[in-house]
């Protein structure tokens, strides 16, 4: 006989509208009433996910938890998911959505005895492709989700959604959406099976949802009512998995190659403070455990697992798909705010512990030299600047100034002294920056030396005809001292940019963050303009007059120039830093924004104008739409041209939307949208009466990296590349004791491109894991080399495939296991 599978669940958001301590009351009342229900009504059986709220139960009301573990023992409550929580699906990186199953899967597997193979995400606003290889290899043959509501080109209801690395689970596209009104239940049934007369099967979710509620007794009565008279199909209360069983069976389904995207395209850029603040914990997080997993192979520490796990979950929680996305209300805003701190907090303690073990077996330093140690927790060689601040060993009064110099291995190196953080107006911080490529995975020791100068040493480029040339035998930029802009970036003689680039774009907008209401944002713009010398004097804070294209610093490592914009009652302070070796432009903006009803965008036009569009995701690469439309990705976007083999990438430090057209990338920084709004009907979207404040007004920092070359070496080397100016080297100075042995390097991989994604104690039990990953979307192989534990294992990669491994101290060897390390 026909089947319809009906799941009851009971959406139900830890925030949104309300705070977490309302959402944690929802839960324990939605429970309650649920595990009523399994009691009462035999054949019933109620789902649900998100390990944050049985959290919530077990720590509020642990007799209903208690219950709760008897229904599932007997099969009337059903876990559902098994995921920490459902995460907006594409801006966490794959590490993090191993973690939101990793802990999800662990949770339920010790409170529960269960392990669910249907993954579930009702809610989140579109789902990036890399989730597939996730899942697979998680575990998972399925999933269910809901959104895009409408995308061309992709089957409804069930089909193989394709990943990367020839992954692919079951996939059902929910009709009708994920809840029901009150007592309106029945009345959904009915409408699907006059509908769907001629199906075999189909699967119906409902129960109160949004803010909990779930099952009513009234919606009990008409179901049951409606099971009795139904002839054609036998309606069931069932669960994903009883549901997929049977379309497993069903024959041969339509399949999907891509992401489901895009959906709510403005909560790529909404509270951008929540974007960069759960990058950063992204970053120190998985560095910190790469430091401390070191550390503890070199038996100078013990592993922190339980405040390691304290501030996982403050990552996690952070994730949910409307903290990250930036549609909850102001105050969900600021509680997510502080549970990042909260995370960043723990990580920056316990990068400072793993960082004073790994000095062991530093040299004391000589007379009058500042020890600068530096930890690359890459497995690889990284070059590049890095920068770091001491204090002089007293206060110099003189008219004269203490120049830092710094040797390695009693080499000098490229380095060049630039302003320091404080503004004390007295020789005694310096802040140094020097060129160096550091040995992988351990410390990398610098001395400064301090040589006296009459004063401190003035720029040598200066402005000529009207722009600032910076040429080196490998890089031309040309800053328009009119302009502030960029007119010209050329690597080795190959021009990547048109004029004016780096313009910042104020763009029309809505007050509504999720934009429901389209997929692209005009491409009408008003221009931030250079300010006038007085006025540009008076936004710098000085009291005389400045020009606002300025160069502030220039060494032997960089030039730094910096240039003052205004558009209405923002401004912008942006900088370009041009190195004398490479070819690697940063460009750091400083907005201060007080606009509504704008966004504001930064403009790079290249001369790619027919290049694919590209961008960083989970575990792989998303192929972008290139004709305007606004899209989502990770840590970097490129435009490559294979025609011409030249490629441009562009690093970030904490964003994710960007469009694309004929060449233009215009990189979404901040929105100045309501909070918590979107249409109903033709009314206002917020209500006309009062003053309503608005998201990302006030100082926010942006940093970028563009880089151009052959598309070859853009592929294999910004992934890389992204990862060091995400995941950055610690720099410290400091005096160690001289005592320890000397550590060597812990841990390399000997190729140009693998990455090394996670390094870390495992979840359950003792023993390290590491995770490798492919990054290119070619087959390639590395060696892994772990020298004081005598292994060295040569590890072959499918295109963006990703391998987990465990180390075998005893055989020296690793060996692989399960993503979620069973």
């Amino acid at each position: 006989m026909k089947r319809l599978h009906l799941l009851s669940n009971a959406h139900l958001d830890p925030v949104w509208q309300w705070e977490w301590e309302e959402g944690a009351a929802a839960a324990v009342s939605t429970f309650r009433a649920a595990a009523d229900f399994c009691e009462e009504y035999p054949g019933y059986v109620f789902n649900h996910n998100e390990v944050i709220l049985y959290k919530w139960i077990e720590e509020y009301e642990p007799q209903l938890f208690a219950r709760i573990q008897r229904l599932v023992r007997e099969g009337k409550w059903h876990i559902m998911g098994g995921w920490y929580l459902q995460p907006d699906c594409n801006m966490p990186s794959g590490e993090s959505f191993v973690r939101q199953i990793l802990l999800g899967k662990s949770y339920f597997r010790e409170k529960f005895g269960v392990e669910p193979g249907t993954a579930i995400n009702f809610d989140s606003f579109g789902h990036t492709r890399g989730l597939v290889q996730i899942m697979q290899q998680a575990g998972y043959d399925s999933y269910i989700f809901m959104r895009p509501d409408e995308m061309e080109g992709l089957p409804q209801g069930d089909f193989v959604w394709c990943g990367f690395n020839g992954s692919q689970v079951m996939a059902h596209k929910i009709q009708g959406g994920y809840n029901t009104l009150m007592g309106q239940a029945a009345e959904k049934i009915k409408g699907w099976l006059s509908a769907n007369q001629d199906a075999r099967s189909g699967l119906i979710l409902w129960g109160v949802g949004n803010h909990g509620g779930g099952p009513s007794r009234a919606d009990l009565a008409a179901i049951g009512q409606l099971m009795e008279e139904t002839e054609e199909f036998r309606i069931v209360h069932s669960t994903p998995e009883d549901y997929f069983r049977e379309v497993a069976q069903s024959g041969p389904l339509p399949r999907y190659e891509g992401d489901l995207n895009p959906r709510f395209v403005g909560c790529y850029t909404s509270m951008i403070r929540i974007k960069q603040k759960h990058r950063q914990l992204e970053n120190e997080l998985y560095m910190t455990e790469k430091m401390l997993s070191a550390a503890v192979l070199q038996g100078l520490l013990s592993y922190p697992a339980e405040q390691m796990h304290e501030a996982l979950c403050d990552l996690l929680t952070a994730q949910f798909h409307d903290i990250l996305p930036g549609s909850s209300v102001q105050p969900a805003e600021e509680a997510s705010l502080r549970l990042l701190e909260h995370g960043l907090e723990i990580a920056a303690r316990l990068k400072a512990r793993a960082f004073f073990a790994l000095a062991a077996g530093q040299p004391r330093a000589a007379l009058k030299e500042y020890p600068v140690l530096v930890y690359n927790p890459h497995p690889f060689a990284v070059k590049g600047v890095f920068e770091c601040e001491f204090m002089l060993e007293d206060q110099n009064w003189k008219e004269e100034f203490s120049l830092p110099v710094v040797f390695r291995n009693g080499q000098r190196i490229p380095c060049q002294p630039e302003k320091e953080l404080s503004n004390l107006n007295l020789d005694w911080r310096k802040r140094v920056v020097f060129e160096a490529e550091l040995a992988p995975c351990s410390m990398n020791r610098f001395d400064c030396r301090i040589e006296m100068l009459e004063s401190k040493p003035v720029p040598r480029l200066l402005e000529c005809g009207g722009y600032y040339v910076f040429e080196t035998a490998d890089l031309r930029v040309v800053v328009n001292a009119q302009t502030g802009l960029i007119d010209e970036y050329a690597v080795r003689g190959v021009s990547f940019l048109h004029r004016n680039a780096f313009t910042p774009l104020a763009v029309p907008d809505n007050e509504d963050p999720w934009r429901m209401d389209t997929a692209a944002f005009p491409r009408e713009s008003a221009a931030f303009t250079l300010m006038d010398q007085e006025e540009g004097s008076a936004f710098s804070g000085v009291k005389g007059l400045l020009p606002s294209v300025r160069v502030v610093e220039d060494g032997e490592v960089r030039t730094v120039i910096e240039a003052v914009f205004r558009y209405n009652h923002s401004y912008i302070c942006q900088t370009y830093k041009l190195p004398k070796q490479g070819t690697e432009l940063e460009v750091q903006l400083r907005v201060y924004w007080n606009e509504k009803d704008k966004m504001l965008k930064l403009s790079v036009p290249t001369v790619l104008e027919q290049g694919s569009y590209r961008g960083q995701t989970a575990f792989g690469i998303s192929e972008l739409d290139r004709s305007g439309h606004e899209t989502v990705a990770q840590k970097w976007v490129a435009l490559e041209s294979p025609g011409q083999d030249l490629a441009l990438s562009c690093i970030n430090n904490g964003i994710y939307g960007s469009d694309c057209i004929n060449g233009e990338i215009r990189l979404s920084l901040l929105r100045g949208a309501g909070y918590c709004a979107h249409p109903i009907h033709d009314r206002p979207i917020m209500v006309q009466d009062r003053f309503l404040p608005r998201m990302d007004q006030g100082e926010r920092c942006y940093t970028f990296w563009i880089n151009a070359g052959s598309c070859r070496e853009r592929r294999e080397r910004v992934d890389r590349e992204a990862a060091v100016h995400n995941e950055r080297p610690y720099a410290l100075s400091f005096f160690p004791s001289g005592e320890g042995e000397p550590l060597a390097p812990f841990l390399l991989l000997e190729d140009e491109a693998v990455q090394l994604s996670a390094f870390k104690k495992k979840e359950q039990g003792s023993g390290c894991i590491l995770r490798l990953f492919e990054p290119t979307g070619l087959p390639r192989s590395t060696v892994v080399r772990i020298p004081s534990m005598g292994i060295s294992q040569p590890v072959s990669l499918n295109g963006f495939e990703c391998k987990t491994f465990q180390i075998d101290a005893a055989a020296h060897a690793l060996l692989e296991i399960p993503l979620c390390e069973g």
